[in-house]
């Protein structure tokens, strides 16, 4: 066969390094315009971003000629360098290390893009830590990272 023809729909979880809460309303859509950029320049399609000012949900249908981890790095990396360099705060930005990864079928997307759409009226009942332990346990993920959700000291 000559050509590949797939349709790999994920959601990616990641949060703000100590889950500090950096990411305010004055950034968020150049941010996310930023971050979506990265994704659809590498030849996935970002379906949607939002989050919330500790974590970002991402869902996109990706292109199996890049991996997983290659992406996150580029959206991490880059998304940061873009924040600190356009962005003046007192603190430095970074991402926390790690990120959940959630598969879904096409007719999963409509659900979960309401989800990720959400996050704000989400997060009024439920915490992050939460949330993300929440999601582990729905995959069937056990959490042996006992500092996952380690205080800034």
């Amino acid at each position: 066969m000559s050509h590949c023809f797939t349709q790999l729909h994920l959601q990616i979880v990641f949060a703000v390094k100590y889950r500090v809460a950096l990411i305010d309303n004055s950034i968020k859509p150049d941010l996310y315009k930023y971050m979506a950029g990265v994704i659809n320049n590498r030849s996935h399609t970002c379906l949607i971003i939002n989050g919330m000012p500790d974590h970002v949900h991402i869902l996109i249908r990706i292109n199996p000629a890049e991996s997983i981890s290659s992406l996150i790095q580029a959206i991490k990396g880059s998304s940061s360098r873009w924040i600190n360099g356009h962005h003046s705060s007192s603190k430095s930005f970074r991402w926390q290390e790690g990120y959940g990864v959630f598969s879904y079928s096409l007719s999963h997307i409509p659900a979960v893009t309401r989800y990720i759409e959400n996050q704000e009226k989400h997060h009024q009942q439920l915490s992050f830590q939460d949330e993300y332990k929440t999601m582990l346990d729905k995959y069937k993920i056990s959490l042996d990272a006992p500092d996952l959700f380690r205080p800034l000291l």
